[in-house]
């Protein structure tokens, strides 16, 4: 499953700061349909993932019936990204390593 999409960088503060991106709704419901084939457990789902010229692999989070993407250091900083800037992300869920 490939999802092209564009969203606002959030800052979590815990213990400390993680950066995600959410997933739209509409690409959300689309990933719930297959959440059970695609996640390895606790509900994460591995995904690869482009926002620029940085490709990443990662594990989308849920949250309150949606999803984040985490973005980690090795990503958002070379991009100089902070929280409230505006990506585009290029993401894929592969069903065929999760299946069988």
């Amino acid at each position: 499953m490939r999802f092209v999409f564009t969203g606002r960088v959030i800052e979590w503060r815990g213990p400390s700061p993680y950066y995600f991106v959410p997933v739209p709704d509409e690409e959300s419901a689309e990933i719930r349909e297959v959440a059970a084939v695609a996640s390895y457990g606790w509900g994460v789902i591995p995904v690869e993932a482009r926002i620029g010229d940085v490709l990443f692999t990662t594990s989308l989070f849920p949250k309150d019936g949606g999803y984040l993407l985490p973005l980690k250091n090795d990503v958002r900083k070379p991009q100089g990204l902070a929280a409230d800037d505006e990506v585009s992300v290029e993401m894929t869920i592969d069903l065929q390593l999760r299946v069988g």
